[in-house]
């Protein structure tokens, strides 16, 4: 059964977070609000407790988590040493959306590596996260708090509607901040490379490396194996149908085509490129903001998987800042592929005809 606990946000009451630290403790897992995603925690130095992360989830096991630590003390039993470079850079990022590959310490259970030498690790900048972490004592190993290759969640429901009878407790923190996963990077000689975009940016990176560079897994490619989280497997999608259309212009007139041959779909954009389609919409922000975007994102996925429509289309936003982020989630969504015509809609789900009929009944 699972157990749910209301907090404040801001000054989380010691007592209920003195409750979710003891499941911390007894093995257990505790999903809790962190400033970018809910996270799905255990105690890091726990095998068994981090196993159950991965069997809530149905989560690959070559595929690693993040530990979280709430003070630099607490770093130093993660990691065997912290770079001179990475160390300026910690001081000026965290806590914040910062996750950094680092030479793992024996204390961390190979089962949440991936069997990897390296363990990715970050200090999160959310009061309910950084209490969970402090009562607990213990470095807690945490992915996002969802069903793998479901959008990451942002609200507390998001979590229940994937992981209830699942976990042993669930934290209501409320909405999160950032609404997209941390940033990603590895640093070797002093250079940093981003492994998964995220709210710190590659601008922002270059006010402490030299050399910043974007890794190919950054843009939405497959990695044989996965170093961090993020850059092997399907992630963020909804369970229906999603076509990202890079060129905003061509995915207005996709739309507008689909909704003069009476095709029943779901267009997800900003305001100003929403604002004269016939379909059904789901606003993400105003185009000027990519941060309300990023915020959004994940939200508007899923309120397109309860409704009615067969498919949706998603526009896509410029890959700099944090646009850079929210592409990679959109690239891993739809599969890594835009589409630029109604054609291709047709060629993956079959005949206008065919499209009709589901959009009246749904899948």
């Amino acid at each position: 059964m699972t157990g749910l606990i209301k907090v404040d946000a801001i000054k989380p009451e010691r007592s209920l977070m003195k409750k979710a630290a003891c499941v911390i403790l007894q093995g257990g897992t505790v999903a809790f609000p962190t400033e970018t995603v809910y996270g799905l925690g255990a105690n890091a130095f726990d095998h068994n407790a981090a196993r159950k992360i991965f069997e809530a989830k149905n989560r690959p096991a070559d595929n690693p988590l993040i530990v979280h630590v709430s003070s630099f003390d607490m770093l130093s039993d993660v990691c065997e040493f912290v770079p001179e470079s990475v160390e300026r850079a910690l001081k000026k990022f965290w806590p914040g959306p910062l996750t950094v590959l680092l030479q793992k310490s024996e204390k961390i259970p190979e089962i949440v590596t991936a069997r990897l030498p390296t363990v990715a690790v970050r200090m999160p900048a959310h009061p309910v996260a950084l209490a969970l972490i402090e009562e607990s004592g213990v470095p807690i190993a945490a992915p996002s708090a969802n069903l793998s290759t479901r959008p990451s969640p942002t609200k507390a429901e998001h979590v229940i509607q994937d992981l209830w009878g699942k976990v042993d407790v669930i934290i209501d923190g409320g909405e999160t901040f950032f609404g997209v996963e941390s940033t990603i990077i590895q640093v070797e000689d002093g250079k940093a490379t981003i492994l998964r975009p995220g709210p710190y940016t590659r601008e922002e990176l270059l006010q402490v490396f030299e050399e910043v560079e974007v890794s190919a897994f950054a843009k939405g490619a497959k990695a044989e194996r996965a170093m961090a989280p993020g850059m092997k497997y399907k992630h963020y999608s909804p369970s229906k149908p999603l076509y990202l259309v890079c060129d905003k212009q061509k995915f207005v007139e996709i739309s507008l085509e689909l909704s003069r041959k009476g095709v029943q779909h779901t267009a997800i954009g900003t305001l100003d490129v929403l604002q004269n389609l016939k379909s059904k919409k789901i606003a993400l922000g105003r185009g000027d903001n990519l941060y309300e975007v990023a915020k959004n994102l994940f939200d508007a996925l899923r309120k397109f998987d309860s409704d009615s429509s067969a498919f949706a289309l998603i526009h896509g936003f410029p890959e700099q800042g944090i646009g850079l982020a929210i592409m990679n989630r959109l690239r891993k969504a739809c599969g890594g592929v835009c589409i630029s015509s109604c054609e291709e809609i047709f060629n993956s789900l079959g005949s206008l005809n065919n499209l009709k009929e589901k959009s009246v009944y749904g899948f």
